[in-house]
């Protein structure tokens, strides 16, 4: 533990949520992943912090290892007065398509949380159909700690998930790379084809598709 707390670079900053607090506020903190890869859901998270009590360390999860992100997962876990967890399905994405699904699951973490917040932040572009007064914030994992930790939740969660599911459709490499267009997984894709977890919608598995006769 030690060791991982040494490694750690400055965490995301707290000054959003402190507008917020100072006016007596619960603040959440909103973000997503799983829009890029071939296969699996697409998972948010929502998380608020205590006031003034931080995560040191946290910041953008994607400029994180895998072990110091399952580090930060655990800290995020005792240390936040809230998470909320949502995740929108492989058919979800494809009935509504990825960005109106990315918007269920944000929705949806949000319901989760057990503290109704006053306010959200969002990381990127507004969302015109969250249902909550939010402030959109352009790379907020980096500039939002609520945000990064939201960031490190979800991405946790997901890839995990992907881990689990990897066993039973062995081949695509969901192990390691999470549903991601790798080469190994467009290779297993064109030798195995698609499974039930691949997004039929997205053009490398449709175009498969039309290539194999589906």
């Amino acid at each position: 533990m030690v060791q991982g707390r040494r490694r750690r670079a400055r965490a995301a900053p707290l000054s959003l949520e402190r507008e917020h607090w100072a006016r007596g506020e619960w603040v959440a903190g909103v973000d997503e992943v799983g829009v890029g890869p071939l296969a699996g859901p697409v998972v948010a998270a929502a998380v608020v912090l205590e006031p003034d009590r931080g995560v040191r360390g946290a910041r953008d999860s994607k400029a994180l290892t895998p072990e110091l992100r399952e580090e930060l997962f655990l800290e995020i876990q005792r240390t936040a007065l809230a998470i909320g967890v949502g995740a929108a399905s492989t058919r979800e994405i494809e009935r509504y398509n990825i960005y109106r699904a990315t918007h269920l699951a944000m929705r949806r973490a949000l319901a989760r949380l057990s503290v109704i917040p006053a306010h959200v932040l969002v990381d990127g572009r507004p969302v015109p159909d969250l249902g909550w007064t939010h402030t959109a914030v352009v790379k907020g994992d980096a500039r939002c700690q609520s945000i990064a930790c939201a960031s490190i939740v979800a991405k946790v969660v997901r890839d995990r998930l992907m881990r689990r599911l990897a066993p039973r459709y062995p081949g695509y490499g969901w192990e390691h790379n999470a549903g991601y267009s790798t080469a190994e997984h467009m290779a297993a894709l064109k030798t195995l084809g698609p499974t039930p977890h691949h997004r039929n919608t997205f053009s490398p598995v449709a175009q498969l598709d039309l290539e194999l006769g589906g």
